[in-house]
């Protein structure tokens, strides 16, 4: 009778790895869910929306975007941490701004880096200082030199401890010895109204988030944080151009819950290649002022730890 009830056992067993195994094989089945960590009309929402177009005919089946905003990004990041790691639940990395909700004590999530299956970087995107469009401030040095006048008078947007945005403060503040104000927002969208209505004087973002708004005139780029001036803002000169040695960009990368098998993860990895590759995806981020810049596999990996390592660092954390 024991012997019979092993037979059973084993017999069971073996029927739901061979399901588990089939489902692996026929993924995907059903629709996939992208989570965005902020708002929409920021640039991780518009960057997650053109994704997910392309992805879907990858795929075979519907990418749905959802913005979970909050906490930081931690409200979209520890969902996705905690969903089922089965590749119907996947979503946008934002970094250096992730690390803040664990490397930062007084937060005390549980979640770390490990918690994520990183799949595929997909853009790159510099910082830049802009301001409206009838602002005394022409230069990144009129914004230096003001701060050096009145010491914690101007203010600068940012969104979140440990942002590329503050980091940059932080480092340009270290540079020239200056002490700025970080006005933090939940998001571009309510940066760029706070900005365009005199609340701040200088709003920090990301060269997609303002491109189009600096080709209208309703925005000045005082400069861009990249090693070389931008394709996409072909007339506004970098930080280092006037002096200044910054160098900052957010990576927006697709990753999954950890425990995602082998199998599924190899298929989200070949499908977002495929897309990321596409003629037509590459047009249609140059529209959007994005610059695609695919890491994959374990240099995707070593890319995002390298990345919490000078984070931590340089916020003493």
């Amino acid at each position: 009778m024991l012997r019979k009830s092993i037979c059973f056992a084993t017999l069971a067993a073996l029927s739901l790895a061979a399901i588990a195994a089939h489902a692996q094989a026929q993924y995907p089945e059903r629709n996939i869910t992208l989570i965005v960590p902020y708002g929409a009309g920021g640039g991780t929402d518009t960057t997650a929306r053109m994704l997910a177009m392309d992805l879907e005919a990858a795929l075979g089946r519907s990418v749905t975007v959802e913005n979970r905003a909050g906490g930081g990004g931690w409200v979209g990041w520890g969902g996705l941490a905690q969903a089922k790691p089965d590749g119907y639940t996947i979503g946008y990395l934002n970094v250096p701004s992730m690390y803040a909700g664990y490397l930062d004590r007084q937060y005390n999530r549980k979640e770390t880096l490990e918690s994520f299956t990183p799949l595929m970087n997909h853009v790159l995107d510099y910082n830049v200082w802009a301001v409206k469009a009838d602002s005394p401030f022409k230069s990144v040095k009129d914004v230096i030199e003001a701060a050096k006048k009145t010491p914690d008078t101007i203010t600068v947007s940012a969104f979140g401890a440990g942002s590329d945005d503050h980091l940059a403060i932080l480092s340009i503040q270290a540079e020239n010895g200056i002490k700025l104000i970080a006005v933090h927002y939940k998001g571009t969208a309510d940066g760029k109204t706070a900005a365009l209505g005199g609340h701040i004087q200088v709003l920090g973002a990301n060269i997609s988030e303002v491109a189009e708004e600096a080709k209208a005139g309703t925005v000045r780029i005082l400069g861009v944080m990249s090693p070389e001036r931008s394709r996409f803002l072909p007339n506004a000169p970098t930080f280092k151009e006037q002096g200044y040695n910054q160098i900052w960009s957010v990576s927006r990368g697709i990753a999954a819950p950890a425990g995602l098998p082998k199998e599924v993860e190899a298929k989200l990895t070949a499908a977002l290649e495929k897309t990321l590759s596409s003629k037509q995806h590459q047009e249609k981020a140059e529209k959007l002022s994005l610059e695609p810049r695919m890491i994959k596999g374990d240099d995707y990996k070593k890319f995002l730890k390298d990345n919490e390592v000078s984070t931590k660092k340089l916020m003493g954390w």
